[in-house]
């Protein structure tokens, strides 16, 4: 008999940051992880702000890899650490052009929501609708 539960595409994990800025302040700050199985490279950190949401979207397997080791390619750096309570934490540096963002996020939460993601595309099955993608470039006639 054929399993009649709906399949999960996408999941969502609120998570709290601690942003520390060049003076070595420490703020909170609500994000929330995303992850959708029609992008199954990319994880979507989205940042509420006082100003309005702030999205930021970077490879699954970087924030993978940044939970043991530190990795990080343009814009994106993550590391493995302990924060001043001596929690594990994972840092999370962000580049652009005005400017860098960084913040500790526990490792713990990170975990889980990889641990989410990966029951719903264990590494090296991800796969791309290539056909649907350029579809969804080209004007329709």
């Amino acid at each position: 008999m054929a399993d009649s539960r709906p399949m999960v595409t996408a999941m969502t994990q609120d998570i709290m940051l601690d942003c520390v800025d060049l003076a070595g302040t420490s703020r909170q700050l609500e994000a929330q992880l995303a992850y959708d199985c029609e992008d199954p490279f990319a994880i979507t950190m989205t940042f509420h702000t006082r100003q309005g949401d702030v999205p930021w979207v970077f490879h699954r397997q970087l924030l993978i890899s940044g939970l043991t080791s530190p990795i990080g390619e343009g814009d994106v750096h993550i590391w493995p650490s302990i924060d001043l309570q001596g929690r594990a934490v994972v840092v999370i540096e962000l580049q652009s052009n005005s400017g860098s963002f960084v913040a500790h996020a526990h490792t713990e939460e990170v975990y889980r929501f990889l641990t989410r993601s990966l029951a719903m595309v264990p590494l090296g099955t991800e796969r791309i609708d290539v056909d649907a993608l350029i579809d969804s470039l080209l004007p329709s006639a």
